[in-house]
């Protein structure tokens, strides 16, 4: 059983930066993927961001060269930087991980707002 606990959420102006942890109660070691979703009011929850357990990265067009995920196992936590925030960022994220025995495990999801 793994429980994620995300943190790090707020209300930024435009422009601003915001990083958000993903603390793991176990041993990330065992979690092959760890991600970060976000969902708009009104919208479908999306991928935003994704880090194998061997490093390798994915981004969502709209967040390439703005945001970056990383993950350090001595700390059971994944992060994720996001700079140059912009309106339509806002969102609730989550953060979600996927065990290598293939279980899903979700975090309750922080809420960013950024304001112009």
């Amino acid at each position: 059983q793994v429980r994620l606990v995300e943190s790090g959420g707020g209300l930024v102006q435009a422009g601003g930066s915001l990083r958000l942890s993903c603390a793991a109660s176990g041993s990330i070691f065992s979690l092959n993927v760890m991600d970060w979703y976000r969902q708009a009011p009104g919208n479908q929850r999306e991928l935003v961001a994704q880090i194998t357990s061997g490093g390798s990265t994915y981004y969502a067009d709209s967040v390439k060269g703005r945001f970056t995920i990383s993950r350090v196992n001595a700390k059971n936590t994944a992060y994720l930087q996001m700079n140059s925030l912009k309106p339509e960022d806002t969102a609730v994220y989550y953060c979600h991980a996927l065990h290598r025995t293939g279980h899903n495990y979700w975090g309750q999801g922080t809420q960013v707002t950024v304001s112009l």
